[in-house]
């Protein structure tokens, strides 16, 4: 089987941890990813207009959001596995 669930967690991991550093003062907004566009007020939705590429933006800025701490934990957790087990 080429794809194992230990594969899939790591690759997993890398890509959230891809998203999580990337700069959007750097990066992102020089390739006009910025989260420049404001949100919607509190019980105003955004309807369907919202394009895909808005929703990204809005998927990697909660990423780095919440999984900031969780990621320090996980990381730690797979390289003590892999120190200790290989």
């Amino acid at each position: 089987m080429f794809f194992t669930f230990g594969k899939i967690i790591y690759v997993s991991v890398l890509l959230v941890n891809a998203i999580a550093i990337l700069s959007e003062d750097r990066f992102l907004a020089r390739v006009g990813w910025s989260n420049s566009v404001p949100d919607a007020s509190f019980g105003a939705s955004s309807g369907g207009d919202a394009s895909i590429k808005y929703k990204l933006i809005n998927l990697m800025t909660s990423v780095r959001t919440l999984m900031r701490i969780p990621l320090i934990a996980i990381n730690t957790v797979i390289i003590v596995y892999e120190l200790a087990l290989g």
